[in-house]
């Protein structure tokens, strides 16, 4: 972990963070220093939030244990909810790029979820990584046979595959093929999340500054794979060590600890309590339409796990 003495260190008085690769353990679990470092930022007044490629309901059990009182940004942002799921904004891709988004994942040989803010659709139970997702947002898919009778409303599509590379791939294709039209990014290297364009955790942090009248230089973000650079490129200035892959160096300012080594805690304690500063005003409140908020301002101090970067490929 890089040293925590940073020249003109801005004051920190809101923290938003990836959940999975970052607040919770490979097994999904939040362990007890992580919600220790939770209370000691509620302690300090800090704005504590969450970001998820997750649906609404898969962010719901990690509401009571954290604490949450902020709008959580679930889909990558596809869809703003408060902790008690009722929606603020909902961001859905445009029907009419359905049908060619889901022939291009799959032509690719991914397999393909599509996600509704209250629901999600898979073609088998048997398909890959459909089982452990299940467990992990605590919500069995609906079957079907086809995905014709359920291309509207859809907040987010997923290719999956244990294909690495085959995700790299088709993630660059999507990119290419449609360019400003969705936003695609590997949410872990078995997932390509295809949301708005104006649904990814680049804009989250935007939103979340204006809504919290808190300029994004005073915001931590905290993330570890490829659609949390997008929050990373809202800073300015960077501090490289070396140890991760160069699409990492360049996106983030620290690195800490892997979250199977407490690299949540380790970031709360050793880069944001020594510069908390207490949130006031309209930051202690969670009421108001996020969609309304324009764009936001400044730097972000930003925190990368380094373990799980490393496993991205060198692009």
């Amino acid at each position: 972990m890089e040293n925590s003495r940073i020249p003109d260190a801005p004051s920190i008085s809101a923290v938003l963070t990836d959940v999975d690769g970052t607040l919770v353990t490979k097994d999904k679990i939040l362990t007890q220093r992580a919600l220790q470092a939770v209370n000691h930022l509620r302690e300090r007044g800090i704005v504590f939030t969450i970001t998820s490629g997750r649906p609404p309901f898969g962010m719901q059990p990690l509401v009571e244990p954290l604490g949450l009182t902020m709008p959580m940004a679930a889909f990558n942002g596809g869809v703003i909810v408060l902790p008690d799921l009722s929606i603020l904004d909902e961001r859905q891709l445009p029907d009419y790029l359905l049908p060619a988004l889901t022939d291009m994942i799959q032509a690719h040989g991914l397999d393909v979820w599509l996600f509704r803010a209250t629901d999600w659709y898979v073609r088998s139970l048997d398909a890959p990584r459909v089982g452990r997702e299940t467990s992990n947002i605590q919500r069995p898919p609906i079957v079907v046979s086809n995905f014709d009778g359920v291309l509207s409303g859809v907040v987010k599509i997923v290719g999956v595959s244990e294909d690495h590379s085959g995700v790299a791939a088709c993630e660059a294709a999507v990119q290419k093929q449609f360019g400003t039209q969705v936003s695609a990014a590997r949410s872990q290297p078995h997932y390509l999340d295809v949301t708005h364009p104006s649904a990814n955790k680049g804009v989250v942090i935007e939103r979340l500054s204006r809504y919290l009248k808190i300029p994004m230089h005073r915001i931590a973000v905290l993330g570890d794979q490829a659609n949390d650079v997008l929050m990373f490129r809202k800073k300015r200035n960077e501090h490289r060590d070396g140890q991760c892959k160069r699409r990492a160096q360049a996106a983030r300012h620290l690195v800490t600890t892997s979250f199977g080594e407490e690299g949540f805690a380790n970031a709360v304690e050793q880069f944001i309590l020594p510069r908390a500063e207490p949130a006031g005003g309209p930051a202690v409140k969670a009421t108001g339409q996020l969609h309304r908020l324009g764009q936001a301002y400044g730097s972000t101090i930003s925190l990368a796990t380094c373990s799980t970067m490393e496993r991205l490929n060198n692009t």
